[in-house]
């Protein structure tokens, strides 16, 4: 197997001869290897030659003709281009994404109490975000799992005052406690569903709920 930079060498001549179709000149083996001197790149040329991976032409300055290229690549550069695919994500979520406030936990189980501090962000891609203000919470709980909202996750919430039945809502209950469920209205009651058969669903009055937002998006870490 080559070695990383017989690898990157072999790579980048190949390139500039099929893109330009004459060989890189030193300066720009140097510069794509990461080598200072011309006799770093001359003991790479020597190697690539003995190892027929490469011909050097007679009598023709700057000719090198690649023969084969290796079956496989060094663990380094496989490694290294993992790690700039995993950079140039990033980027690309980060130039896609918007700033939410992050509020706090939300649960998905036994109520907990209610948090209206923002204390921090987090970043949201564009696309899930919806028309208007919107903000982040921390679920707490499973008992939304079988509406697929796990222990962990952070769901995008639109503020929002009401609400239509089989929304996902952020239900603020007495004033303290909120809780994060299917929402129903009927016979002028509410009722706050789970999407887990282990808990029950919590009929209240009315008055004693309000609506703080409506889902919009859910984001997990794996």
């Amino acid at each position: 197997m080559l070695t990383p930079k017989q690898y990157k060498l072999l790579m980048f001549i190949k390139k500039t001869l099929q893109e330009k179709g004459v060989s890189p000149s030193f300066d720009e083996m140097k510069e794509a290897v990461g080598l200072k001197s011309k006799s770093g790149i001359h003991a790479l040329i020597e190697a690539l030659n003995e190892r027929g991976f490469i011909r050097k032409l007679p009598h023709k300055a700057r000719a090198l003709e690649v023969i084969k290229s290796p079956k496989l690549k060094p663990s380094a550069i496989v490694a290294e281009e993992k790690l700039k695919e995993e950079n140039l994500k990033k980027q690309l979520l980060a130039a896609n994404s918007v700033e939410v406030p992050l509020y706090g936990k939300i649960a998905a189980g036994t109520p907990i109490e209610a948090i209206a501090n923002e204390v921090e962000t987090v970043s949201v891609p564009s696309n899930l975000l919806p028309r208007g203000n919107c903000y982040a919470l921390s679920v707490e709980g499973d008992s939304m799992m079988d509406a697929g909202i796990l222990d962990g996750d952070t769901v995008i919430i639109k503020k929002v005052e009401t609400a239509n039945n089989g929304d996902v809502v952020v239900a603020l209950i007495d004033n303290s406690i909120a809780t994060l469920k299917v929402f129903k209205r009927e016979a002028g009651k509410i009722h706050l569903i789970p999407k887990n058969s282990e808990y029950e669903t919590r009929v209240l009055e009315a008055n004693r709920v309000q609506i703080q937002g409506v889902l919009s998006g859910l984001m997990r870490a794996y």
